[in-house]
């Protein structure tokens, strides 16, 4: 059993955490507000700290699922960071989706401090973290992702290291290109057999188990032709990573021409009003178009 701080008390970290708990990991959660660590305490017991520093001294292993890249670094660094209560010879694991830049730059900011890094974000969303059932992706020396597996195994479907630091994240970019194209295409096919008269329900149970079968087309296809888009993924959350996706492809000269379209299709959901909803929401925008 691991000794283990977990940063940031979301609909992501919460769960996850929950599970090391669960597991017979010793647990010391923090969150920026106070009243969602306590709370996760009184649920499933543990300890809480009022800084990242507090919760990380004295941890073999800190384990992070904040917002985006500031959020990670206020986690990370300062004289209330987790950095400055790590020791030597620890290791930081994190689960938040962020650029492949800040990655680096904390990694190497780590290894100044003796302390290793594991880059391991997920994708499941908030029900494959509440199940346990989450697919993680890593990057890090392999020393280090072999002290985080079992760990990560409390609410782990799969996980697998993708190569060095930053591997994670670049990986976790291409899960979400290619969300947003499935979802797009979901959604104009969706419409497509709506405008045509078809039982659009009865067109999925039809086509799911062939050449475009989806895990998109099975588990949303009914809240999608019932408008609602409840599921937690949040459309702002995907536009933030979208924007690191078309960053990074920049960066390395891969030209993606529809998920930057698409990333533009977000932001009319957005501005529809839908900033909350979840990623599904492109049919809206469809639907709207008339």
């Amino acid at each position: 059993m691991a000794n283990v701080a977990f940063l940031g008390m979301g609909v992501m970290g919460a769960p996850m955490a929950g599970h090391l708990a669960k597991a017979g990991h010793d647990v010391c959660v923090y969150n920026r507000s106070g009243a969602k660590a306590k709370a996760w305490v009184e649920a499933n017991g543990g300890a809480s700290a009022d800084t990242p520093r507090a919760a990380a001294e004295g941890r073999d292993i800190v384990m992070a699922c904040v917002g985006n890249d500031d959020d990670l670094r206020a986690v990370c660094l300062g004289e209330d960071g987790a950095f400055a209560g790590m020791a030597r010879g620890s290791l930081f694991v994190d689960h938040t989706t962020v650029s492949a830049e800040v990655t680096r730059e904390l990694a190497e900011a780590a290894a100044e401090k003796g302390i290793a890094w594991v880059d391991a974000p997920v994708s499941g969303g908030q029900a494959g973290a509440e199940n346990g059932q989450l697919v993680i992706m890593c990057g890090g020396a392999q020393e280090d992702y072999d002290r985080a597996e079992p760990v990560m195994e409390a609410y782990a479907k799969l996980s697998r290291r993708m190569g060095e630091v930053g591997a994670g994240q670049l990986t976790k970019m291409v899960n979400q290109i290619c969300i947003a194209g499935l979802v797009q295409g979901l959604s104009e096919g969706l419409l497509f057999a709506q405008k045509a008269g078809l039982d659009g329900r009865a067109v999925v149970d039809v086509i799911q188990g062939g050449a475009a079968g989806s895990w998109q087309m099975v588990n949303r296809h009914e809240t999608m032709l019932d408008g609602e888009f409840e599921h937690g993924f949040a459309v702002d959350w995907m536009r933030k990573d979208l924007a690191i996706c078309l960053a990074e492809a920049e960066n390395i000269g891969a030209p993606l021409p529809g998920t930057a379209l698409i990333d533009q299709y977000y932001k009319d959901v957005q501005a529809m009003g839908g900033a909350r909803w979840d990623t599904s929401a492109l049919i809206a925008r469809l639907k709207a178009l008339g």
